[in-house]
């Protein structure tokens, strides 16, 4: 077995050719807001539980419920008053579920890339007919319910199998969020097509925040400003490798909160007045890079 999967060619931070933003701006910045689907009594998979609670799990499904009832709007409100469009990791059953949602980002000039079905269905023992179904429904359904044909992949849970990347490039996808590994934009080794992992990320989405890191809202708060100022000042380095990318991914079940959404908005009114940030969505960030990557 191979100590190394090869998913992506190793370049060291300082060593690459320097990405230049739109209007020289240092940092790219998309902010990825979870819209998500919770059965309250999921099918059982046998690699592991959808709720740490016996089923029916009330008090899990119904705190991420809120998301969808009330979370949702008070996020969304907040971004579209700071002028920062949302790339929409989707849980494409919510254009089913509850479709005024999905139809509010619509409205709202959002982009949309899947999640899988539910986020309480997991890719773990899947066979690839089954996997291929998920990849169609989730095109079908989203063109469906959108107009948009999606162009990245966010796995359910972030489960998958040794061939999810070469699937969805199979299948016309752009990008990926599935990847941690870097501060830009980076092309991912699949048999057939192109697919480039956009950064996202796990130390500033809000569920770490919250759940793992037991951050509050102010430290959470704190610890964006300081990734974007982090990242923008090395985007300006000459010694460095030019543009960076920031994402921050949200659930509205979290963030939306209302003791939590102000010091949030603080950070995007932060960000927005800051002059270094192009303010995007994930799909532009990977058609700027590609177009310098060639």
């Amino acid at each position: 077995m191979k100590a190394d999967p090869e998913l992506y060619n190793f370049s060291h931070w300082r060593g690459r050719r320097k990405v230049r933003w739109p209007e020289g701006k240092t940092c790219a910045v998309w902010v990825a807001p979870n819209l998500e689907f919770y059965e309250l009594d999921p099918p059982a998979n046998t690699h592991r539980k959808s709720w740490a609670k016996p089923h029916p799990d009330v008090v899990g499904y119904a705190h991420r419920d809120h998301a969808n009832r009330v979370g949702h709007w008070r996020m969304a409100d907040v971004m579209t008053r700071h002028g920062f469009p949302g790339s929409v990791s989707l849980s494409v059953a919510l254009c089913d579920h509850i479709p005024e949602v999905v139809e509010d980002a619509r409205q709202r000039g959002w982009e949309f890339f899947s999640h899988g079905i539910y986020n309480t269905r997991y890719s773990y023992g899947m066979d690839e007919a089954q996997e291929r179904a998920i990849i169609e429904d989730s095109i079908a359904t989203v063109q469906r319910a959108t107009g948009q044909r999606i162009r990245g992949w966010l796995a359910p849970a972030l489960t998958h199998t040794p061939r999810t990347l070469d699937l969805i490039a199979e299948y016309g996808l752009d990008y990926t969020c599935d990847l941690y590994h870097d501060d830009q934009p980076t092309d991912v080794k699949v048999r057939t097509g192109r697919l480039t992992a956009i950064p996202y990320s796990l130390e500033v989405n809000d569920h770490y925040g919250f759940f793992i890191y037991n951050m509050s809202p102010r430290d959470y708060a704190d610890t964006l400003i300081r990734q974007f100022e982090r990242l923008a000042s090395e985007g300006e380095r000459e010694d460095g490798p030019g543009g960076t990318v920031m994402c921050i991914p949200l659930h509205s079940y979290l963030i939306g909160q209302p003791h939590r959404i102000g010091p949030f908005e603080e950070v995007l009114r932060h960000i927005a007045a800051d002059g270094r940030a192009w303010i995007a969505t994930a799909g532009e960030i990977v058609d700027a890079w590609r177009e310098q990557q060639g």
